[in-house]
């Protein structure tokens, strides 16, 4: 099954999804912040990443730009609050493929997942 690499400066909802995947059959990586994902990335070569926005140290913008540039190929999907489409945007203009708006629903999390692995 598919590795997907959770990143989110909230330890609860990285628990929350972490779950919801491993349930699922997935294998789990996890990264509190976006340098932080950087670094998990080149190591555990996750299928998909789930990462959110607005964090500390690096946002994940600045980490979804480095990963592209990293693997051209990256399968981003954006975790973002309501209120912060011009961020989605940029996100999307810089290789996400999909978002999902916190807090989320676990179906859209799943479909998100599917859809950016498919």
């Amino acid at each position: 099954m598919a590795k997907i690499l959770i990143v989110d400066d909230a330890q609860f909802m990285r628990l929350r999804c972490a779950r919801l995947l491993s349930e699922q059959g997935y294998e789990v990586a996890e990264a509190q912040n976006g340098r932080e994902a950087v670094e998990v990335y080149q190591q555990a070569h996750p299928d998909a990443v789930l990462m959110d926005i607005t964090m500390p140290e690096m946002d994940g913008l600045a980490a979804l730009r480095q990963i592209k540039q990293l693997d051209p190929n990256a399968r981003v999907a954006m975790l973002t609050a309501l209120g912060q489409q011009g961020i989605v945007l940029e996100a999307v203009k810089a290789g996400a493929r999909d978002f999902i708006v916190k807090p989320f629903e676990a179906e859209r999390v799943l479909s998100a997942v599917k859809r950016i692995l498919g």
